[in-house]
């Protein structure tokens, strides 16, 4: 058994000839697994190196690992080299795996395995199933190996998906897995890192139009054309190099600038078009308004700035477009971070309503942007409406509009609510927890019918919006309470994702750097004293991002001539919360050993201070029953560094 989509003479063939570059290359059937394995900084880089690729596959990985789990099998991802990026298996097989040096850091080539389905495949170019006996070396013949190599967006191979297993249960099924795999990460770097550009989807059925079959062909705004994935490359019948001769016009017929009338509106269905060979082909674009073609610069990255500050540039087409998209501008290297943002990509463009959620101040607004910016409604409105902030006599009117006459006091005319408004973009309803209960009913009937009425008018008027909230709020305990709509709460998440607190990620130092650069965009650079950036590590952040960027924007106009920031720049009350912090973790052992809770042992004294003080000043109000008084009395410590910490303490304190 194995093979590729050819005959058995042709595979014989294949085999045959890479088992003479085999030898070619000094290998023995007899060798041993070679154990030679990059090193740990060396493995970083390389994946640093591959970043553009991996962020897409990962996904893409644990879903076919879903489909193979217990099959003792392991799922593997190389560079365009053969070396091992990232595996997911079977534990048992994994064990088995680490035998045979299948391990991330080991190079997979033909040159340093001999025949194997990812060195084969990656020479050959083409999916590939290497099976048993077919292996070069003795060592890996109790293998069964299907890989498909993966190409990039500019028609060069970026790298390998491979699926690995025991030869004696291995299935005809499994490269077809692969290559629907590796063409699902295809898709995706390529409408990433094509964007903003005229995104044409087109296929003869057009129920496989949004399927993994469909050919995508991408241009500039006048026409020209810029790349192709592999099956519009089929579809149309030319390779990449072939198609870079042709324009939008040559290859479909009409003028780029009918494609605009076809597709520039709001709600666009599948259009029938011929390309130059006569095959008929239906359609769907993504275009933007012609005005927003003459913008070179995109407004979200700051000019003269890398995404990342400190990444150096990769210098690749691809990266250069991967720093130009919002989500993976805020993908600073935290791994809570990285996995909500390979979920949100997973979804994006298919309907499904995100719920994000997060402390106040931990950028749940950004993130939401971001999603917006990403998706195919970029060239459309994003309308944020924060639920807490607008009074509720004007909520509803805000949200849904009215006509003239409504209401005592509304304009003549009448206004287009924030629903209205965002039709054919994204709605964003950040504080949903804050909506009033009856209005939860009203847009519970929007979201299902897709149909706004305005205050006071007769008629209803379709709206079509993608709808993304969010919520520092626990909404199950709300919808226990009768405080939340469950209906509602079910029709919004979709997908729920929870955005990290400050303290909680591991990129701190990268986004204090950010925040500064943006900060001293048109002043001299400024940056942290060891001093400050010790404090701020150690410094909890109940105000999360937002209370950083306020600090450090007074601290930067502070210390414009120093060029340092010192702790004479910071604020008073962020001192004061910092001495506080000290002085109660320095009464920290004679207060703990008064407690019965054993969680403030002595091992503690060498945590977090932070952790240190929240734990003293939680048990000490435990002690006196909640009363913050006695409490701040026995700390030391004024009632309002208390307060401050109120949200950050066990509800149970304040029995």
């Amino acid at each position: 058994m194995g093979g590729i989509a050819d005959d058995d003479d042709s595979l014989s063939q294949l085999i045959a000839q890479s088992h003479a570059r085999s030898t070619d290359y000094g290998i023995s059937r007899q060798d041993e697994a070679d154990f030679s394995c990059l090193g740990h900084p060396s493995l970083v880089q390389s994946l640093d190196e591959n970043r553009f690729l991996f962020q897409h596959a990962a996904p893409v990985m644990e879903a076919l690992y879903a489909q193979i789990v217990n099959t003792h099998s392991v799922v593997l991802l190389t560079s365009a080299n053969g070396l091992v990026l990232h595996t997911l298996g079977d534990p048992d097989f994994l064990e088995k795996a680490s035998r045979v040096a299948l391990t991330p850091g080991v190079n997979w080539s033909e040159q340093s395995k001999g025949t194997n389905a990812i060195g084969t495949a990656l020479h050959e170019k083409r999916p590939l199933m290497i099976d048993g006996r077919q292996h070069f070396m003795n060592v890996n013949q109790a293998l069964t190996c299907s890989c498909a190599p993966i190409i990039d967006p500019y028609g060069q191979v970026i790298g390998a998906l491979d699926v690995t297993g025991d030869h004696r249960h291995s299935h005809l099924h499994t490269l077809a897995l692969v290559r629907m795999s590796g063409q699902m990460i295809e898709n995706h770097m390529f409408t990433e890192t094509f964007s903003s550009e005229v995104c044409v989807r087109f296929h003869a059925r057009p129920e496989f139009l949004g399927t993994l079959v469909e050919g995508i062909a991408v241009f500039s705004s006048d026409g020209r054309f810029l790349s192709a994935n592999r099956s519009a490359q089929f579809q149309i019948g030319l390779s990449l190099d072939a198609l870079k001769a042709h324009t939008f016009s040559s290859l479909f017929g009409i003028a780029v600038s009918r494609l605009y009338e076809i597709f520039g509106g709001v709600i666009t269905r599948p259009h029938q078009l011929n390309l130059f060979s006569g095959l008929s082909v239906w359609c769907h674009a993504k275009v933007k308004p012609l005005g927003q073609w003459l913008h070179g610069q995109d407004p979200r990255i700051p000019q003269g700035q890398p995404a990342v500050a400190g990444q150096a540039s990769t210098g690749t087409s691809a990266h250069r477009k991967l720093e130009m998209s919002s989500l993976r501008y805020l993908d600073t290297g935290d791994a809570q971070i990285a996995a909500v943002i390979r979920k949100l990509c997973m979804v994006r463009n298919h309907g499904i309503p995100i719920m994000i959620l997060g402390e106040t101040g931990t950028g749940k607004d950004l993130m939401a942007k971001a999603i917006h910016s990403d998706s195919d409604r970029s060239g459309h409105p994003f309308i944020s409406v924060n639920c807490a902030s607008i009074p509720e006599t004007l909520i509803e009117s805000e949200l849904f509009g009215y006509e003239d006459g409504a209401f005592t006091g509304a304009r003549k005319k009448g206004s287009i609510g924030k629903i209205q408004q965002a039709h054919g973009g994204t709605l964003f309803l950040d504080e949903i927890g804050d909506m009033p209960k009856h209005l939860q009913a009203r847009l519970l009937r929007v979201l299902q019918d897709r149909k706004v009425n305005p205050l006071g008018a007769g008629k209803e008027i379709e709206v079509d919006v993608a709808v993304i909230c969010a919520t520092n709020k626990n909404l199950k305990e709300m919808i226990a309470q009768g405080a939340f709509r469950e209906d509602l709460y079910y029709r919004l998440n979709g997908l729920v994702v929870r955005l990290p607190a400050l303290r909680e990620r591991s990129d701190f130092e990268l986004m204090t750097k950010r925040i500064l650069v943006s900060l001293c965009d048109k002043r001299a650079p400024v940056s942290l004293s060891a001093e400050v950036f010790e404090m701020f590590k150690n410094y909890n952040w109940p105000g999360n991002f937002r209370q950083l960027h306020n600090l450090l924007r007074t601290a930067v106009v502070m210390a414009d001539q120093d060029g340092l920031i010192g702790k004479q720049h910071l604020p008073d009350d962020f001192l004061d919360d910092i001495g506080q912090s000290s002085q109660i973790c320095s009464q920290t052992i004679p207060v703990a050993s008064q407690m019965e809770d054993s969680s403030l042992g002595t091992n503690d004294q060498t945590g977090n201070l932070e952790d240190v003080t929240l734990a003293a000043m939680a048990q000490t109000l435990r002690l006196h029953k909640g009363n913050v008084s006695t409490t701040a009395k026995a700390l030391g410590v004024s009632r309002n560094t208390i307060y401050r910490k109120k949200n950050l303490l066990p509800p149970d304190v304040w029995a």
